[in-house]
């Protein structure tokens, strides 16, 4: 069964496929994944998104600034950020990976910055639109409230309530669905709880492997046997809608 999918989200610009990276490329070519989006998280990935967007016409970049990143940010270190992002916006697919991760920082200083930079992000996907690309952790539908005017909005990983995933979806936003779904009850619910129409497959490569070791974009057809029996629907219908969506958010 020859499936032709996306990985909506992941970093091959990252050291881990430093060893072997075109190869990881052309397996993911090989295997059926015709496109990928490659985010960046900080100055020095956004920088190497772009080179490897700009080497492969099939991969494309989104750039952005963790959540991880912003609260030891100053306001200068954010300002680069965006200028860049902003130099090069007609090259890019997206803004993001940005967001709120309120599971690694837990105070009220931190939590605000975190927001005060997450606006930052907002408004520039806002004034190019572009869709928003985010990274949400216990703090999903505090990002919600924020970006949730936007046009396209992507919560990239969702592992949130699903609660929270209705609002999304009711909001006419998208849900990508990680490679976790193959071994995670909580996103496997999650799965089973979105609408097609709203959803992506993600590997967030090189994490959240389906198998031993390092994850990498071929590994997003894992997900396609759980979703297809999760869901009731063939796995090539999983694989035809969602890459559609994708195609259709990121304008590819």
């Amino acid at each position: 069964m020859d499936l032709q999918v996306i990985d909506s989200h992941c970093h091959l610009d990252f050291p881990k496929f430093n060893k072997d990276r075109e190869e990881t490329i052309q397996r993911a070519l090989n295997a059926g994944v015709e496109q990928v989006l490659n985010s960046g998280v900080d100055p020095k990935t956004n920088l190497s998104t772009l080179k490897l967007a700009q080497k492969h016409d099939h991969i494309h970049a989104t750039l952005g600034c963790s959540p991880h990143l912003s609260p030891k940010a100053n306001n200068e270190q954010i300002k680069n950020m965006l200028d860049f992002i902003e130099d090069h916006v007609t090259e890019i697919a997206g803004i993001g990976e940005t967001g709120l991760d309120y599971h690694y920082f837990t105070s009220e200083a931190e939590r605000n910055r975190q927001i005060e930079v997450f606006k930052q992000f907002i408004e520039l996907a806002d004034r190019y639109n572009k869709p928003l690309v985010i990274h949400g952790r216990e703090a999903e539908d505090i990002a919600l409230g924020l970006s949730g005017h936007l046009d396209k909005v992507v919560f990239h990983c969702y592992s949130g309530s699903l609660e929270t995933m209705r609002s999304i979806v009711d909001a006419g936003h998208i849900i990508s669905v990680p490679t976790l779904v193959c071994f995670s009850e909580h996103h496997q619910e999650i799965a089973k709880g979105v609408p097609l129409e709203h959803m992506l497959l993600e590997t967030d490569s090189p994490y959240l492997s389906p198998r031993k070791g390092r994850n990498e974009p071929a590994f997003v057809l894992d997900s396609l046997p759980w979703i297809s029996k999760l869901k009731g629907i063939e796995q090539k219908d999983i694989a035809s809608t969602t890459r559609k969506n994708t195609i259709k958010v990121f304008g590819l």
